[in-house]
């Protein structure tokens, strides 16, 4: 697909996206005046892969009882890891809690704007820096997620989905939508992926509601189906990724350790589940104490009661 680096950009995209968005973006709590970019770093890390739908009220939840990064740091792992609930991919809460430590003792608790900082921490990726520094400081930083390389591939170069990730491809399409002012470049990045979330979805595009519908080439080609390649869709039922929930929704249920019966009982297939605890173990999200029981991965109390 031939970057926007070499194709014009429709004229007034950006501005049509940002003034649908001030009409008609959804009330998420991370959006409201007065969040910090604490709070911005917070839902970027939880809505990885999960809905909006489930994180808002883990999300609330968080945000009251550790309202800076310090708070958090402070916490134990554990609890962190109980609080995460049923997030998923609870590996996320652990490094959000390692990155809450960085921002603490080398940041003056302060989660940094600069781009290169934020990556710096543990568990943040290009994408959640550049979404911290557009969304929790307003800056002019191209945000690059699954929606927003739809939109582009649409509305820019005419395609029915964006096709494998080209990093610094997509970066540029990007980079060339923003205008160049701090604040509505932030506001356009935030109506870029709240319209392929919304109205630009890869399944049943709402065409009509699109703010951006007579500039957008696909449209102007016929809605072309895509032929390209797809990621593969991931199945859950059976898989390791399953035996492991149910593992945690154990010792996250459990106010003290528990006996390895009440491990066993969740989980039929004794070899996969076996397996799938020892990779608790080793990533930290379980430990065994010294009688043979287990906990959450950084427990405080290491004791036989």
């Amino acid at each position: 697909m031939t970057s926007v680096l070499h194709r014009p950009v429709p004229a007034g995209l950006g501005a049509r996206t940002a003034e649908w968005f001030r009409a008609h973006a959804r009330d998420l709590p991370w959006r409201r005046p007065g969040t910090t970019p604490w709070g911005v770093l917070v839902s970027e890390f939880m809505l990885q892969q999960t809905p909006v739908s489930r994180v808002e009220p883990v999300w609330l939840r968080w945000m009251e009882q550790w309202p800076v990064p310090s708070a958090l740091a402070a916490e134990s792992r554990a609890e962190v890891v109980r609080a995460w609930g049923k997030l998923g991919y609870p590996r996320r809460a652990m490094r959000l809690h390692a990155a809450a430590q960085a921002i603490a003792t080398e940041h003056g608790d302060r989660v940094p704007s600069d781009v290169a900082a934020l990556e710096a921490l543990p568990g943040v990726g290009s994408y959640t820096a550049r979404a911290v520094a557009a969304f929790g400081y307003g800056l002019r930083a191209p945000v690059v997620d699954t929606n927003v390389r739809r939109v582009v591939a649409r509305a820019v170069h005419g395609a029915g989905d964006a096709g494998p990730a080209r990093t610094r491809a997509d970066l540029a399409d990007v980079d060339a939508l923003l205008p160049g002012e701090d604040a509505e470049a932030a506001v356009v990045s935030a109506a870029l992926m709240e319209l392929g979330a919304v109205v630009c979805t890869a399944r049943s595009p709402r065409c009509p509601a699109c703010p951006v519908q007579v500039e957008c080439a696909w449209v102007a080609a016929g809605r072309p189906e895509y032929t390209g390649p797809r990621r593969p869709v991931q199945g859950y039922a059976g898989t390791d990724r399953q035996v492991r929930g149910r593992l945690m929704d154990v010792l996250r249920a459990a106010e003290h350790p528990v006996p390895k019966a009440a491990l066993d009982a969740v989980w039929a297939d004794g070899p996969q589940r076996d397996r799938c605890l020892d990779s608790l173990l080793v990533d930290g999200l379980a430990e065994q104490t010294a009688d043979g029981r287990f906990a959450l991965g950084g427990t405080a109390a290491h004791t036989t009661d």
